[in-house]
């Protein structure tokens, strides 16, 4: 296919620097959106927290894409990461949003999400049709954040929203913490362990954003998570095979409450997630299910 014009928010992160790279590689010219003074040809300086952006950058572009929020690890009892978490989404969101809909021609928008969208539905498999259910942390913040791309979809830009699931990766939160903890004996399930838990490879979530972007078609939610999602029981078992340890451990679900707070719910909520716009596009996973995710995610 003929090269993209890409502008990318979020760029210097885990997830962006990776894609960026990958997007590159395949042809495309990328701009990096930065908060700071430019010192190269392909940024861009921006300021989300005042409204600022180039819109002649963003009119020019073929796609934008927008990674940037704050970490997701944090203190779960700190008011403070929790308006963080939630205001460095929405924002950033928000005026890429409206730069789209000031554009003559909008670009095509791959707006973060993530799974906790759907909230809690226990066993039911959630396709991108699902609903959204109570009031957690990070649904609700992902209700926001989707709610902030709102004036690009009105302006009459495409929109695909990155409902993105935990990445496993051994060098990045969860699993580099994990694998800590089974490593030393002490891993086990959450609660029940009958929660159905979301994840993706690395290299899954770089080749699904990646054929999104290219994508003439694609539009509205598309879920960025592996085929098959284990419960909670079945990656602790998964993880501990793979690191031939044993997973005898199991932390009650009131523990979990107390120490997670207001995360809690995502830790013992179950989302039994499924991909089913990147199949209907006819995108191959690489790792389907959560033995081929750890070995990706491990090696």
């Amino acid at each position: 296919m003929a090269p993209l014009s890409i502008v990318m928010a979020g760029s210097s992160g885990f997830l962006g620097t990776h894609l960026r790279r990958e997007l590159e590689r395949r042809g495309h010219r990328v701009t990096a959106l930065v908060r700071r003074p430019t010192k190269l040809p392909d940024e861009s300086s921006w300021d989300p927290d005042a409204g600022r952006v180039d819109s002649d950058v963003v009119a020019a572009a073929d796609v934008v894409i927008n990674l940037a929020g704050s970490p997701t690890l944090g203190n779960p009892h700190s008011r403070k990461w929790s308006q963080a978490l939630h205001d460095s989404r929405v924002r950033t969101t928000a005026v890429l949003a409206e730069a789209i809909a000031g554009a003559q021609e909008p670009p095509y928008f791959l707006a973060g999400n993530a799974v906790a969208w759907y909230g809690d539905h226990g066993s039911a498999e959630l396709p991108e049709t699902a609903d959204t259910r109570g009031h957690s942390l990070m649904t609700t913040v992902c209700r926001d954040w989707q709610a902030a791309a709102r004036p690009a979809e009105d302006a009459g830009a495409r929109v695909v929203y990155l409902r993105t699931a935990p990445i496993m990766e051994r060098s990045s939160a969860p699993l580099q913490q994990l694998r800590l903890l089974f490593k030393t004996g002490l891993g086990g399930r959450i609660g029940s362990g009958r929660q159905y838990m979301p994840m993706i490879s690395l290299r899954d979530w770089v080749g699904a954003a990646s054929y999104l972007c290219e994508d003439p078609t694609a539009e509205g939610p598309a879920n960025l998570c592996c085929v098959e999602t284990p419960t909670n029981a079945e990656f602790t078992r998964a993880l501990a095979d793979a690191l031939h340890r044993p997973a005898f451990a199991a932390v009650p679900a009131p523990v979990i409450k107390l120490a997670a707070g207001r995360v809690a719910p995502e830790l013992l909520g179950s989302m039994n997630t499924r991909p089913q716009k990147l199949l209907d596009l006819g995108y191959e996973f690489a790792d389907p299910d959560v033995t081929a995710v750890l070995a990706s995610g491990l090696s």
